[in-house]
């Protein structure tokens, strides 16, 4: 009895498969959309097809991590968020139940990782951030490590060259925003050298050592603005308006002066007048920017302004040589 009892429980616990509330095919197979206790203590809420886990769904394991994303026959795969016991958490691509393609994490520490996953690691082009410090590694990445051209980005200043096994390699240069460049090599110590070498397992806390070899000024990317064409390199019209401009400049210019002069022999009071513009108010008034000029570009404004300031110091030496003469 006992032996035969005993058997029957066996065989009843292989035959347990969970708990299952939802749709059903004419199979009897689960299909459609449900929800299941595992026998493990697990729970899935969402879709199944020929009683696989398969489309959209959420598994809560019993350790307090769940999944909410798409499956395919039973894992996950394609888009979806994982959350995980200890806080961090991870939003993106999956294959075969594993982080592949594109993905955000986020790590319990507060760290972050943006770009491409394979077979569960970073792998190829990423940026991770460092919340403590607000530093920034983006670049390349191989089977979790840093590795490839990158650059790392701190408060100040940044590092632009190759990483090796999570350390800069080689040539690079540090880009201080001071307005300076320095370039140097990494490169490893032979005492460093020797004691690899002297170990059966190479350690990879071994750090290479900066040396620079110049400084230079910061090479500052500027935008390729077209200069404006003189009147005598521009098309006819151009050429015309220009011309036209300076002619009408000019005529203004000579018309105060003849204002001045007749002033100064007809009426010795116009001085005190307040209806008589001064000399640099007329001047200002001449050189300033009209509404088309403030539709050109910043360039062709402050050649503008230049010019008039040169031509009201020429005006302003001609009238005092032209005041001696007359005392």
């Amino acid at each position: 009895m006992s032996d035969l009892s005993s058997e029957e429980a066996e065989e009843e616990a292989e035959a347990y498969l969970g708990e299952y509330d939802g749709e059903r095919n004419s199979e009897g197979e689960r299909h459609g959309r449900g929800k299941a206790l595992l026998p493990n203590g697990d729970t899935y809420d969402g879709e199944y097809e020929h009683s696989l886990r398969n489309g959209q769904g959420t598994y809560r394991f019993k350790t307090g991590a769940f999944y909410i994303g798409q499956y395919l026959q039973n894992k996950k795969h394609g888009h979806g968020t994982f959350y995980y016991p200890d806080g961090s958490k991870y939003e993106g691509s999956w294959v075969d139940d594993q982080r592949h393609g594109y993905g955000e994490y986020t790590y319990a520490n507060g760290d972050t990782y943006a770009g491409e996953w394979f077979n569960d690691n970073r792998h190829g082009q990423g940026k991770y951030i460092y919340k403590d410090t607000g530093s920034m590694y983006v670049g390349g990445w191989v089977n979790g490590i840093q590795e490839g051209e990158a650059e790392l980005i701190h408060l100040n200043h940044r590092y632009r060259g190759k990483f090796l096994n999570g350390n800069p390699e080689g040539h690079g240069k540090y880009i201080f925003d001071i307005g300076c460049e320095q370039h140097g090599e990494y490169i490893q110590s032979e005492e460093d050298k020797e004691e690899e070498e002297e170990e059966e397992e190479p350690s990879s806390l071994a750090e290479p050592k900066w040396i620079a070899t110049e400084i230079t000024k910061l090479i500052l990317w500027m935008p390729n603005v077209e200069k404006a064409p003189s009147p005598s390199e521009g098309p006819p019209a151009a050429a015309a308006e220009a011309a036209a401009a300076d002619e009408a400049v000019e005529e203004t210019a000579a018309d105060e002066k003849d204002k001045m002069q007749t002033n100064a022999v007809t009426d010795e009071s116009a001085e005190h007048r307040d209806d008589e513009p001064s000399l640099h108010k007329a001047s200002s008034e001449v050189f300033s920017p009209t509404k088309d000029a403030e539709e050109e570009d910043e360039g062709v404004r402050e050649e503008e302004n230049k010019e008039g300031e040169e031509y009201q110091g020429t005006a302003s030496l001609e009238d005092e040589e032209e005041s001696k003469e007359a005392e």
